[in-house]
């Protein structure tokens, strides 16, 4: 009798239990996701600093409550220095579509800082029917600064 077939999806059979505990648990420390992020600000246990690392003017446009504007290529040593050194940093970017929050990052950690990626970015939060903010919020950066 012959074994019948298996679909696109077992036809690679999954990861053993203990494969699979290990693999989410080391990318579930190098991300988080907009619902995540809504519910810690929500509860007002917000111990992590959110960075919208898009352009300035897209932050203006709108952005994530709470989030600082520091466009990815302003993430350096004396523009973090104000937080202390075990400080978590959470960043985005527009969405799943652009790689700015990976380069950002990217940057925080080659600064010896503790990051995650916010997975869906600005989009994501949209996405997930939470509302953006516009303007320029307190603990933002300036057009001027920011460029």
């Amino acid at each position: 009798m012959e074994a019948p077939l298996a679909s696109a999806v077992t036809e690679i059979p999954p990861a053993p239990a203990a494969a699979t505990i290990e693999h989410f648990s080391k990318l579930l420390g190098y991300e988080t996701d907009c619902w995540d992020v809504y519910v810690a600000t929500e509860a007002n246990e917000v111990d992590f600093v959110l960075l919208d690392v898009r352009a300035p003017e897209d932050y203006l446009a709108g952005h994530i409550p709470g989030a600082i504007s520091m466009p990815r290529r302003k993430i350096i040593a004396s523009k973090i220095r104000a937080w202390p050194d075990d400080t978590v940093f959470v960043v985005y970017c527009s969405g799943p579509h652009c790689n700015g929050a990976d380069k950002a990052a990217l940057a925080l950690a080659r600064l010896g800082r503790p990051v995650k990626i916010m997975i869906g970015g600005a989009i994501g939060w949209v996405d997930d029917g939470l509302a953006l903010v516009s303007g320029d919020e307190p603990g933002s950066l300036p057009l001027d600064e920011a460029a």
